[in-house]
């Protein structure tokens, strides 16, 4: 059977500058991720695997190259299309879990259906999202009630609200020790096979890596 290119990018570059100083962080990184599939993609850090990742979910325009999601291009989408696609279409967590503390964990994971204006079960679909990552007695609580993996539980109950087409993880369990980590990463293969997500997934880590069904090593600003 072979799969449909879900996302590609082909040459994509991107550089920051500070002062005088231009860094290239991606010098001409191609990647064809399949429907389906579980990506991985290693590097040390500073190496620019967060860039890259950034690049790839629209939250970040490349100064070079190209990224097209089911043969659309992100990047000569209107900024509102942009913004849609990334509501609609992509599920990201991050390193930090960016939940807003005024909040319930409830409330936190409905958020992304707002943008969406999704109908009046978003709520109910937040809390079955809960239970599945076990925190379903939590529901009330506010993060800073939490611990840092429940937090990064809630995170990816989040990320999944809109039932993306593919997840973007931004080192899922950087912060956390290796027992609470595996948790969080048991709850996310889990959810994403089950659920048939495709995932691309960035990481310092070998044993992560080895996690997902394909593995690839930013260095030197290439995909090695």
């Amino acid at each position: 059977m072979i799969m449909e290119s879900l996302l590609k990018s082909e040459n994509i570059e991107r550089s920051y500058t500070i002062g005088k100083t231009t860094m290239d962080v991606l010098k001409g990184v191609s990647l064809d991720v399949k429907a389906g599939e579980t990506v991985s993609i290693m590097g040390e850090s500073g190496s620019g695997k967060s860039t890259l990742l950034h690049v790839l979910g629209g939250l970040d325009t490349p100064k070079g190259g190209s990224v097209h999601f089911k043969g659309e291009s992100v990047y000569e989408m209107s900024g509102v299309r942009r913004a849609r696609f990334r509501a609609q279409n992509v599920g990201f967590v991050f390193q930090s879990f960016h939940l807003l503390p005024e909040l319930d964990i409830l409330e936190n994971v409905a958020l992304p259906a707002m943008a969406v204006r999704a109908g009046g079960k978003s709520k109910e679909r937040a809390a079955e999202l809960l239970t599945e990552v076990g925190l379903g007695e939590r529901i009330g609580h506010r993060p800073q009630e939490l611990s840092g993996g429940e937090q990064q539980r809630a995170a990816l109950a989040r990320a999944l609200m809109n039932e993306p087409d593919i997840i973007f993880c931004d080192e899922p369990t950087g912060n956390l020790d290796s027992k609470t980590g595996d948790k969080v990463l048991h709850y996310l293969f889990q959810l994403v096979a089950s659920r048939g997500h495709t995932l691309v997934l960035v990481t310092h880590s070998k044993d992560v890596a080895s996690r997902c069904s394909r593995q690839r090593v930013l260095k030197d600003g290439l995909l090695v």
